[in-house]
């Protein structure tokens, strides 16, 4: 089954590495223009940008700022003049140590909540009238197995906002799936990723492997098929739903 992408719009946020950058390449693969959003690393956007093709282009906003979530959204439109499909990618996964300083901690606190949780609202709530009034689109969450599981004492931070993700998933999902608008979540486990070096260097990658039923760590590219598949349109019927891509790491 070929599953094509062709005349869609696709933003996809945090698209300048790891599980983003592999998000991009795979729907650029299947035909949709890609909008490659980053944060710091434009350079790379760039290239990436150029790289994929297809009326691609990079746009970099830090979604810790409601206002820059806003010029994203608007660069966007700007740009191809509608937007089919939200990848909400990007995120924090920053140790917070519980012995750590109180402000520190909420100063962290505040910036992990913003990108990984208020900003992925922020750009459903700017993209849904646009959605509602065009018939229809499509949003993807990537959430964690962190947001089932539970996460480690340093990690809450990105447990608590993940979870709050899937719950703004499937409430778009149950809200909007008639009017044409379908959410599903991205849940995977553990990801050879630059963002997951800080984990590795601190708990160790033999810690990592120790609960997969598979011999090697998830990669960005084992799971960019799930996200054009649900992209398309072809898996509408499936909205509302968590797609566990973490080799059974936290199956009983």
């Amino acid at each position: 089954m070929h599953v094509s992408l062709a005349d869609k719009v696709v933003l996809v946020t945090g698209a300048g590495r790891g599980i983003g950058r592999a998000l991009a390449e795979a729907m650029a693969a299947s035909g949709a223009a890609v909008a490659v959003h980053y944060h710091r690393r434009a350079d790379a956007a760039e290239a990436l940008a150029h790289a994929l093709g297809g009326g691609a282009f990079a746009v970099g906003a830090d979604l810790e700022h409601p206002d820059a979530c806003r010029r994203l959204y608007d660069a966007v439109l700007a740009r191809y003049g509608r937007l089919d499909v939200l990848v909400n990618n990007a995120a924090i996964a920053e140790a917070l140590p519980l012995d750590m300083p109180l402000a520190d901690w909420q100063t962290a606190w505040d910036r992990a909540a913003a990108v990984n949780l208020r900003a992925p609202e922020l750009l459903c709530r700017l993209a849904l009238p646009h959605f509602l009034a065009r018939g229809g689109g499509r949003i993807l969450n990537v959430a964690s197995r962190a947001a089932f599981r539970g996460d480690t004492p340093d990690y809450l931070v990105y447990a608590e906002t993940k979870a709050g993700l899937v719950a703004l998933t499937r409430s778009l999902a149950r809200a909007f799936g008639r009017r044409g608008v379908f959410a599903f979540t991205l849940a995977p486990g553990f990801t050879r990723t630059d963002m997951a070096q800080d984990f590795i260097d601190r708990y160790g990658e033999a810690f990592a492997l120790q609960d997969l039923a598979a011999d090697r760590l998830t990669e960005p590219r084992d799971i960019a098929p799930f996200a054009v598949l649900l992209a398309s349109g072809l898996a509408d019927h499936a909205t509302g739903c968590t797609i566990d891509i973490n080799a059974a790491s936290y199956v009983h």
